[in-house]
């Protein structure tokens, strides 16, 4: 009898376990595959992806999101229209002349939610604003975006903007201000350059563009193709709602952000983390929108963006802002 009994449980444990197995893999083929593509390398700005990730806040929605790092900076948004990935992270700007160009992208959030690209001079330079830079050479990686942004400031601040002498300095942007090659840059970020300059014993004095008539800008969106956005918007508002409870994590447990991001660092673009625990600082509040929900964007910031980019012919055909963006 206690053979048969012992051969009976054996049985039914082997079941269970089987049917545990099974369920398992049932809980994992539930799980949607979503391909997320960075603007850059991980860096601060990402953590609430890692976070989310890690806490198994997208796991509790139903997604299996794959995060994958650019080749090159273009990529993003040319890969997200051609329907090569999900869901990449970019800028408003480009999202607008992408649209400008016909390119069926869309932001689904605004992650970023002001201008982090600013005009940098050394805290000894004679230059105290703006209208400074006539007569001055200003250093960027050669993008009429930030033309136009040193054209709007100067002219705002009541100075000659075609006495500025920009110096297409490509992505070396630290050892052109550093070694004096260039007076100011643009193009150079505050929760980057500036702090590997200041890190290397040359202090900076920044002017933010939204207080010398640049409209005010999303830095960074999440942008999905039209497509995408059609056919799976439950896939989205799933993604936002885990993306939401990772900042959320982000913003109260610093530190825990800060050493899962160090994990995350590309072997060809080692992190700081002295550099990076402050960008984290000064992102966190820029990344906030208050009493609205995480991502939220407002539809009079698309508009005054499109107008300003029309003004300064950087798109050429006229673009509906309400159609560049949707709120989930």
């Amino acid at each position: 009898m206690l053979i048969i009994v012992s051969l009976i449980l054996l049985v039914v444990s082997a079941c269970g376990k089987e049917n545990t197995s099974q369920a398992s893999e049932s809980g994992k083929s539930k799980l949607e595959k979503v391909t997320l593509m960075l603007d850059w390398y991980p860096n601060a700005v990402h953590s609430f992806l890692f976070m989310a990730k890690e806490k198994g806040y997208f796991k509790e929605q139903g997604l299996d999101v794959d995060i994958q790092m650019p080749a090159d900076t273009n990529d993003p948004l040319k890969l997200v229209a051609a329907g090569k990935v999900d869901m990449a992270i970019s800028y408003q700007p480009q999202v607008i002349v992408a649209r400008a160009e016909d390119i069926p992208v869309q932001s689904f959030a605004a992650i970023v939610r002001k201008p982090l690209n600013h005009i940098m001079v050394h805290d000894h330079s004679s230059i105290q604003s703006p209208k400074d830079l006539a007569g001055k050479k200003v250093g960027y990686p050669s993008i009429p975006l930030d033309e136009a942004i040193i054209q709007t400031m100067v002219a705002a601040d009541g100075g000659n903007a075609d006495k500025v002498e920009m110096v297409d300095v490509g992505w070396d942007l630290i050892p052109a201000l550093a070694t004096k090659k260039t007076d100011a840059l643009m193009g150079a970020y505050i929760n980057h350059e500036k702090l590997l300059l200041e890190k290397e014993g040359y202090p900076i004095r920044t002017f933010d563009p939204v207080d010398y008539g640049v409209p005010n800008y999303y830095e960074l969106v999440m942008v999905a193709s039209e497509k995408g956005l059609q056919e799976k918007p439950d896939v989205f508002r799933k993604f936002m709602n885990a993306a939401a409870k990772g900042q959320k994590y982000v913003t109260e447990h610093p530190d825990e952000a800060l050493e899962l991001l160090i994990k995350q660092e590309d072997k060809s673009s080692p992190l700081d983390k002295e550099i990076e625990k402050k960008s984290l600082e000064i992102l966190i509040p820029l990344m906030d929108a208050g009493e609205k929900s995480f991502g939220y964007q407002d539809p009079q910031t698309w508009e005054n963006v499109t107008q300003w980019l029309q003004k300064y012919n950087i798109i050429k055909e006229k673009v509906n802002s309400k159609e560049a963006f949707k709120n989930l």
